[in-house]
């Protein structure tokens, strides 16, 4: 490891400033492009020593806990606190903008949708038993150290508030030396929490945390590896107007007012489409606010999402017709003749994309599309072959919904031009 004077020129897919060098390119974390600094370099990463000529897109990071590793800082939450707010929506938008490039793929991209602090209604976090109780916080960057953390900047107010009642939550649930998962999904009525563990519960550990809930008000409900330790009252979330009750541990959007953003492009962009097939949809982000103009048939794989997806359509009045379907679309995706009834299509699998179903999609009748994904680069390869099978983009439109951090959420809405 040797130190070197560098100049930093660009950001990397990661958040990481880059400086070219003779060795070729050198990724330092915590700098910005236009940094001259001195950093400590070991086969093409370094660690940021000293700031020698700050950029003029350095700012003040807002968070204490925010920063390189030391005694006070590094939780590893956030990657890019220290760039100014126009340099990284620039960097954030560019992400998309690249991988669509990278696909050779030729289109406008909408200005990013910015997400403000405190938005983030599910966190995870780290736990770990100690000699004092339980520290709860985030790992650091590549490392198994939990940092402990007295309030996040990108969480909800609510989640902030309850820190302390959640660390006792976390005391409680700490029996082994392992470290845990400690889900918190800022829901109504309270706050749904879900736990992780590679260690078991003895039935007084499962008392114990039992009678720890009971006295913390903010919490409704307790799940430790899935299995429902205590349910105050069921959590409910809105997807549009329509009230659901998310299983344990199960994927929501991570912030409301993105998925609200979300929502409105699917929904505006289907709102014509009589039947509507609704693939990867979780409890229904998308699929019950269809509902209210479209029928819609609903696929997934994870059936306690699906249950409450159809719980959710069956009790709520001025609904079209749901129908769901238990189904692995990575391993059996909808043929050709099953997608002929539909008019329109919302996809929105996890971060490997939907290359196998979209091949399908692709060949079929359905005219409008409108593909969803917090991952550009499997997003790209994904219209790259609806674009192929004939589809126009009408648009794209990143959305900020992990701030400050290396991750985009991206609605991509496609139609099939008439023949």
């Amino acid at each position: 490891m040797s130190a070197q004077k560098l100049d930093i020129t660009r950001l990397g897919g990661q958040g990481d400033g880059i400086a070219d060098t003779s060795n070729g390119p050198v990724f330092v974390p915590f700098t910005v492009p236009g940094d001259t600094i001195n950093a400590a370099v070991e086969k093409g990463r370094a660690s940021l020593m000293a700031v020698l000529e700050p950029s003029s897109d350095r700012v003040t990071p807002p968070c204490p806990h925010f920063g390189p590793d030391d005694d006070n800082a590094g939780c590893g939450g956030c990657a890019l606190q220290h760039v100014a707010d126009g340099a990284y929506r620039a960097w954030k938008h560019g992400l998309v903008v690249a991988a669509l490039k990278s696909r050779g793929i030729d289109t406008d991209v909408a200005p990013l949708v910015a997400c403000a602090p405190g938005a983030r209604r599910r966190v995870v976090f780290a736990a770990r038993r100690t000699d004092k109780g339980a520290i709860l916080g985030f790992n650091r960057a590549s490392s198994h150290q939990i940092v402990p953390i007295d309030a996040c900047l990108v969480a909800t107010a609510p989640i902030n508030q309850g820190l302390p009642g959640l660390r006792r939550l976390a005391t409680a649930v700490a029996v082994g030396k392992e470290a845990f998962r400690f889900s918190v999904l800022d829901a109504a009525p309270g706050f749904d929490i879900a736990v992780d563990a590679p260690f078991s519960l003895k039935e007084p550990d499962r008392l114990r945390i039992i009678a720890a809930v009971r006295a913390e008000p903010t919490v409704t409900r307790l799940s430790f590896n899935g299995e429902i330790l205590i349910e105050k009252q069921p959590p409910e979330l809105s997807f549009g107007a329509v009230i659901v009750n998310p299983p344990p541990g199960g994927f929501v959007q991570a912030s409301n007012a993105a998925e609200q953003v979300m929502g409105d492009l699917v929904s505006a962009h289907l709102a014509k489409s009589k039947r509507v097939a609704d693939l990867f949809s979780g409890s229904g982000t998308f699929a019950l606010r269809l509902a209210r103009h479209s029928h819609v048939h609903a696929v997934e794989a994870d059936g306690p999402s699906l249950s409450a997806l159809d719980r959710a359509a069956r009790r709520t009045l001025g609904l079209k017709p749901v129908s769901v379907e238990k189904r692995d679309l990575f391993r059996r995706p909808l043929m050709l003749s099953e997608l002929k009834p539909y008019q329109g299509l919302v996809f929105d699998p996890p971060r490997a994309g939907a290359e196998v179903q979209v091949g399908d999609i692709a060949r079929s009748t359905v005219k409008r599309i409108a593909a969803v994904s917090c991952n550009p680069v499997t997003l790209a390869r994904d219209l790259e072959i609806l674009i192929k099978g004939g589809y126009k983009i009408l648009s794209v439109t990143p959305i900020d919904q992990f701030l400050w951090s290396s991750h985009v959420e991206v609605v991509a809405l496609l139609e099939r031009p008439k023949r």
